[in-house]
């Protein structure tokens, strides 16, 4: 039987919460504050990568790639030279709102 059509992946979109929106998740911004490399370590347990990968503008692309959000390699670059912390913690919100919606 011949394959005459692929299979689709995620609608693409955008990140679920802005690159600023610190008020919308507390939690996550205490957590980026007072321990931001756990924060790294729990992103990268959550995509399976290895712990170093959390806190970095590569493991933002490989999100943003598997689910098919918005954004370039260069708009991954200046978020995480621009504010580390803001981009770490976008990250998270989005991955923990992805797993409410039962899409992670």
């Amino acid at each position: 039987m011949a394959v005459t059509q692929q299979p689709q992946g995620y609608a693409r979109s955008e990140f679920q919460t802005g690159l600023l929106d610190f008020c919308s998740d507390c939690g996550t911004m205490c957590y980026g504050c007072f321990c931001f490399p756990c924060l790294g370590c729990s992103i990268a347990s959550d995509m399976d990568e290895c712990c170093l990968c959390g806190i970095s503008m590569a493991i933002r692309s490989v999100y943003r790639t598997r689910y098919n959000i918005e954004g370039s390699l260069c708009s991954d670059y200046m978020a995480s030279m621009c504010c580390l912390m803001c981009a770490t913690c976008q990250l998270k919100r989005d991955i923990d709102r992805r797993k409410e919606q039962g899409i992670f």
